[in-house]
């Protein structure tokens, strides 16, 4: 009889074991991080950094997992199949073509931020270049700029060497980077003799690069970038959130502070 007992006790020790730890299974389950693939234009990776360690702080629920690159390598990732729950695009181009495919989720895509173009050139050159006209003299060799087929500010700068009549003569000299931080780093390092990007990638590059000059106004499309929620995505409230976030006074500050301005 005292054998049946002890056995009773033991099998309900062990249930009450066994449900206690499905619990704290499921309480660590509830504890994992919302993680959220963001995929950005390699234009925003710094101030991107610097927003996330803002609001992972302040949401410790949620992981940021950041994929930085062309523009048009992102869509192209987004529409093979790569998990992307947020896309961040330098151009209206890759956007449009997300959602001509119905990528988007509804109602989620809206215009960020503007930016501006201009050329560049290391700190030490000595090349005197002035404008955008002297990238045509003969002693000016190796101009980078961003390949036109996927990544935005080289598809900006074919518009602006077409409206100044240079397109043929530029490209003959061209060194085609695969984005925008690419052409960035090669007139950093002097490979390039100048460069054309963002007004808000020079500013990162400080003292290593000059700004000669913006470009002219009307040569180009203006630079928007839009962002939207895909539509696959698995958890769209907790990137309405993110977006919020970053659509918050506090965030254009930030984005105000890396030279970008506010689209109206």
């Amino acid at each position: 009889m005292m054998k049946k007992i002890l056995a009773l006790i033991m099998t309900a020790a062990l249930f009450i074991v066994s449900g206690c730890g499905e619990k704290i299974e499921e309480k660590e389950a509830d504890q994992q991080p919302v993680e959220i693939h963001i995929a950005a234009a390699a234009s925003l990776t710094d101030v991107m950094k610097e927003l996330a360690d803002i609001y992972q702080k302040d949401n410790p629920n949620v992981k940021l997992t950041f994929n930085f690159g062309s523009s048009g390598a992102l869509q192209q990732a987004i529409e093979n199949g790569g998990q992307t729950d947020i896309f961040f695009s330098a151009a209206q181009k890759q956007m449009n073509a997300l959602d001509e495919k119905q990528l988007l989720a509804e109602g989620t895509r809206s215009d960020l931020l503007v930016n501006e173009v201009v050329l560049i050139v290391p700190s030490d050159s000595k090349k005197d270049i002035k404008n955008f006209e002297d990238l045509t003299r003969e002693d000016v060799n190796h101009i980078a700029l961003g390949e036109p087929k996927g990544v935005p500010v080289g598809q900006y700068t074919e518009e602006i060497l077409t409206k100044l009549n240079i397109l043929d003569a530029v490209k003959a000299k061209a060194v085609y980077g695969s984005d925008v931080r690419q052409v960035l780093s090669w007139v950093e390092s002097g490979e390039a003799d100048c460069g054309i990007v963002y007004e808000t990638d020079a500013a990162v590059a400080g003292d290593k690069i000059k700004i000669i000059a913006k470009a002219p106004e009307n040569s180009h499309k203006p630079v928007i970038y839009p962002v939207a929620i895909l539509k696959d995505s698995k958890q769209i409230d907790e990137d309405k959130k993110f977006l919020e976030f970053v659509k918050s006074d506090n965030a254009k500050n930030i984005f105000e502070k890396y030279g970008f301005k506010i689209a109206k």
